[in-house]
């Protein structure tokens, strides 16, 4: 159960800023680039944390960089159209697709499809069992639609702030 949410001053949204531009400075040097002591700094951010709006701390690997390494894989945009789009449908799709971890990101839609997932798969044979697994079997799955990404332009999770 998140806190009631705090008013957000200056200092948390420029916290707000660096933490998510790069999440791996110190406490001493993120205090320092938004003016503030580092107790102060460090007591802004846990309830920055506990408020909920700091979800987690994150590396972001390079797909390029490992390819070499663990090979190319595949990252796809994929459509879904459910049967049925009441709640507890809608709930138990969300709930499988969040468990497996080829999908990197799911969003519920509207208009159009019901869901648009980012998935990852490491080679075709490997995006053919993701797609038995989640879409195939499951009887409640109209339809699916695939993009599969040729270049990444941009990618990042920067939430603009005022």
């Amino acid at each position: 159960m998140r806190a009631v949410q705090p008013e957000l001053d200056a200092i948390d949204l420029q916290l707000l800023e660096r933490l998510q531009t790069d999440a791996s400075l110190s406490n001493q040097a993120l205090a320092e680039r938004v003016h503030v002591s580092p107790p102060t700094c460090l007591r802004r951010v846990k309830r920055l944390f506990e408020a909920g709006l700091i979800e987690r701390e994150i590396a972001v690997l390079s797909v390029d960089a490992l390819a070499p390494i663990i090979g190319h894989g595949l990252c796809a945009v994929v459509e879904i159209t459910l049967d049925r789009q009441d709640q507890a449908a809608l709930e138990a799709f969300e709930f499988k697709v969040a468990q497996d971890d080829a999908v990197q990101q799911c969003y519920r839609v509207s208009p159009g499809p019901d869901f648009c997932l980012v998935v990852h798969a490491r080679d075709m044979p490997d995006y053919l069992a993701l797609t038995q697994r989640l879409f195939t079997f499951d009887a409640n799955v109209r339809n699916v639609k695939t993009f599969f990404s040729i270049k990444r332009s941009k990618f990042g999770a920067r939430v603009p702030l005022p």
